[in-house]
């Protein structure tokens, strides 16, 4: 079992707590490099949400 499919398993049922904490990651490193990689922070957060945290309904199903 990869590292990804145990941390999947940990947060399953838990996806609001996971987005919650991906968010305030990507503000806290937003703020420690004043916004300069801000692109692709944002980035890097919605391929979390699209793994882990909470998805909205219009984005694709998991694989």
């Amino acid at each position: 079992m990869s590292a990804l499919d145990k941390i999947k398993k940990m947060l399953k049922g838990h996806e609001d707590q996971a987005g919650k904490g991906i968010d305030k990651a990507g503000d806290m490193i937003d703020d420690r490099t004043q916004g300069k990689y801000s692109k692709h922070v944002d980035t890097g957060q919605d391929r979390l949400k699209q793994q882990f945290g909470d998805r909205g309904p219009d984005d694709p199903p998991r694989r």
